[in-house]
C-alpha cells in the first residue's frame, strides 16, 4: 500500500488547507495509507479526524519566522519522515515547503511534491525580503522532485527558476461543479430590505484585502457590505468599520462556508492583492454571481478559463499521476 504524507503549515480553512482534506480524502478512498502532518489544531484538524485521517500535530510549525520554532519544525519533521517512511511526502505553504523539503531530502523520501498556492515572493515586501524569500522558494524547488503550480500565472514564476522547468506543472484547483448553494438569508436578513450586497469569502489578511471594500463603503454611501471569513486582521477591520460609522452597512460574519453565504449576495468581489487560484472565485462563478476582482495572480484564469477545467475530479486525476 503507498503511503503519502501531506504537510501544511495552519489548520484553519483557507484554500491551501481545502486543497490537502480534498486530496488527502480522496487518496484514502483510493486505498493509499494517508498521513497529514500540520500545525494548530483549527477546522482542517478536525475535518480531517471526521474522516478517520491520521494527523500529526507539529506544535512549532507557524507561519511566522521564528528561529528557535523553525528549528523544532524541521527535526520533527524529519522524525516523522523516518519514522513513517512514506513513498511520497506532498507539501503545501511556503514554510511546510522549506523545512518539509530538506527534512524529507534527508530522510531520504523518494518522491517529493511541492505545491505552490501563490509564490511568497510575490507578496507586497520590501526588496531585500523579495530576494531572500525567492531564494527559499527555489531551495525548496530545488530540494522537490515535482513542482504544481494552481496556474499559468505561477507556473511561469517556476519556469523563471534556474533547473527547475522540467519539475513543474499546472494543475488547476478544483470544486464539486454540481455543489448546491443554500438561499444566503444569513446574510440577507442581516441587512435591510432590497439593498444590494457586495460580500467576499476569505481569511482576513492583508493579502486578502478586505479593508478596500471597507473604504469603499465609506466613500459610497449606497454601498453594503458583507464580508464572511476570520483571520488575524478582524479586530482591524472591526475598528475601522466602527471608526467609519459603517456598522449598520458592513458587517462581519465570521467563518461560514461560501456555499451558505454566496446566494445572499448580489456581486461577489475579491479585493485580494495576492492569489494562487481562488477556490471562492470559482464558487461565485458556478452560483452564477456577477464578479469583480483584482486581476492578480491566477485570479484572470479562473475568471476566463471554461469552468469545466475546475473540477475537482480532474484536478485529483491530474496529481495522482505524479503520485
Amino acid at each position: 500500500m503507498k503511503k503519502i504524507l501531506y504537510v501544511i503549515t495552519k489548520s484553519n480553512w483557507g484554500g491551501a488547507q481545502r486543497y490537502v482534506f480534498d486530496l488527502a480524502t480522496a487518496a484514502q478512498a483510493h486505498g493509499w495509507d494517508v498521513v497529514v502532518a500540520l500545525g494548530g489544531n483549527g477546522v482542517l484538524a478536525q475535518k480531517l479526524r471526521d474522516e478517520n485521517i491520521m494527523i500529526y500535530h507539529n506544535a512549532s510549525l507557524g507561519r511566522d519566522i521564528s528561529f528557535g520554532k523553525d528549528i523544532k519544525s524541521f527535526f520533527g519533521l524529519y522524525r516523522l519522515f523516518k519514522k513513517e517512511k512514506p513513498d511520497i511526502v506532498h507539501l503545501n505553504s511556503s514554510k511546510a515547503g522549506a523545512l518539509g523539503a530538506l527534512a524529507a531530502r534527508l530522510a531520504g523520501v523518494q518522491k517529493i511534491i511541492y505545491t505552490s498556492h501563490g509564490w511568497a515572493f510575490n507578496e507586497q515586501r520590501s526588496r531585500p525580503a523579495h530576494v531572500v524569500i525567492w531564494f527559499i522558494s527555489w531551495f525548496t524547488a530545488l530540494l522537490c522532485t515535482d513542482i504544481i503550480c494552481v496556474s499559468d500565472f505561477e507556473l511561469r514564476a517556476a519556469k523563471r527558476m534556474p533547473f527547475c522547468t522540467h519539475k513543474a506543472v499546472r494543475i488547476y484547483n478544483g470544486i464539486d461543479l454540481a455543489m448546491q448553494f443554500s438561499s444566503g438569508d444569513t446574510i440577507r436578513n442581516a441587512f435591510p430590505t432590497g439593498v444590494k450586497i457586495t460580500g467576499t469569502v476569505g481569511e482576513l489578511t492583508q493579502n486578502k484585502n478586505q479593508i478596500a471594500l471597507i473604504e469603499q463603503a465609506k466613500q459610497n454611501p449606497s454601498m453594503y457590505v458583507a464580508i464572511v471569513g476570520e483571520g488575524e486582521l478582524r479586530e482591524m477591520l472591526e475598528q475601522k468599520i466602527k471608526e467609519y460609522g459603517l456598522e449598520e452597512r458592513v458587517k462581519l460574519f465570521g467563518f461560514l462556508p461560501a456555499a451558505e453565504v454566496l446566494k445572499g449576495f448580489d456581486v461577489f468581489a475579491l479585493p485580494s492583492i495576492k492569489e494562487g487560484l481562488s477556490y471562492v472565485v470559482l464558487e461565485a462563478r458556478a452560483a452564477g454571481l456577477p464578479i469583480v476582482a483584482n486581476r492578480v495572480g491566477g485570479v484572470a484564469e479562473a475568471l476566463d478559463v471554461d469552468l469545466k477545467e475546475f473540477s475537482l475530479e480532474r484536478m485529483v486525476e491530474k496529481t495522482f499521476k505524479l503520485y
